[in-house]
């Protein structure tokens, strides 16, 4: 069956940094750009991060840029998140999700697979 297993959340003081990791299997890794969303509690899931096929293209909400990096190892089905300079604005639960397309404006719903979800709490 199709796996996406995030690991790596936690608490962090504002200003610090995390490093988020998703490991797949099920499914042809090189074949999905991978991404990153996040949902903060009562809000709607939004678009995080995500790197295309070949690990040579990314993507990312305009609130991350220059904070944020994401990136791919596909001969072990690994996807990352480099999480900097973070702020309590980030808190939310990060999830690793995997889908065939490319997106110019990605959205949750048009992703096929999706992780558990790993809590990122950045406190003041």
């Amino acid at each position: 069956q199709v796996q996406l297993v995030e690991s790596g959340g936690g608490s962090v003081q504002a200003g610090n940094s995390l490093k988020l990791s998703c490991t797949a299997s099920g499914f042809i890794f090189g074949d999905y750009v991978m991404g990153w969303f996040r949902q903060a509690s009562g809000k709607a899931r939004e678009f995080v991060a995500a790197v295309h096929w070949y690990g040579d293209k990314f993507q990312y909400r305009d609130s991350v840029k220059g904070r944020f990096i994401v990136s791919r190892d596909n001969a072990n089905r690994m996807v990352t998140l480099e999480m900097g300079k973070l702020k309590p604005e980030d808190t939310a639960v990060y999830y690793c999700a995997a889908d065939p397309y490319y997106y110019s404006d990605p959205l949750a719903f048009e992703y096929d697979y999706w992780g558990q979800g790993t809590q990122v709490t950045v406190s003041s």
